[in-house]
């Protein structure tokens, strides 16, 4: 009976060249589109799953609620990959610098909104005490504007990202968000609302 010799080769994690890098141990730069879009895309996703678990307890509407769990279900996912890359090029998941620096046009958030399409305190506090008809048109207005602006940001990002994780990820935000926002104005349409 012959026996068979199998050799592991481990490779620290110091020699491990992360994909879309091509250099062993680099991490995108701390002022990087791919860290800042990592960054700013997770607080903006954090608020489209929020919203989408306040019209889903506040609507009996099947499609608004199918809506809703597509929607946390793809952004929560895809929050949790770029939290993890952050966490794998050793930055942290915050930051002191302004909110979309890394786009070349910082803002200053204003009554809780941090973002472009990011629904103010106010807006949410709404969207807390609808119910029904119109807490559906005030979700998917507000998830209009949100979808955009993330858009937006993902063109950004597909453009000027040094890893493919981030490329990749970012086209495919950005139609997958243009295509949401077809569907959600075909649902306005059909509840009488306008975007």
């Amino acid at each position: 009976m012959a026996v068979g010799l199998v050799l592991l080769m481990v490779v620290p994690p110091s020699e491990a060249s992360p994909a879309g890098t091509g250099t062993p141990g680099a991490a995108p730069a701390e002022g990087s589109a791919d860290v800042g879009f990592a960054r700013d895309m997770s607080v903006h996703h954090q608020q489209a799953v929020e919203m989408a678990f306040l019209v889903r307890d506040r609507t009996e509407d099947e499609d608004v609620r199918r809506l809703a769990y597509d929607i946390v279900n793809t952004q929560a996912n895809q929050r949790g990959m770029m939290l993890g890359w952050l966490e794998s090029w050793g930055r942290p998941k915050s930051s002191e610098r302004p909110p979309m620096e890394w786009m070349g046009h910082p803002v200053t958030p204003s009554d809780g909104s941090l973002m472009p399409g990011m629904a103010t305190d106010t807006e949410l506090d709404g969207l807390r005490a609808a119910d029904g008809r119109d807490a559906e048109v005030l979700f998917l207005r507000l998830m209009t504007v949100h979808h955009r602006a993330g858009a937006d940001m993902a063109r950004a990002a597909a453009g000027a990202a040094g890893t493919d994780e981030i490329r990749d990820l970012a086209a495919g935000m950005a139609r997958a968000q243009d295509s949401e926002t077809a569907l959600m104005a075909d649902m306005l349409k059909a509840r009488g609302a306008l975007p």
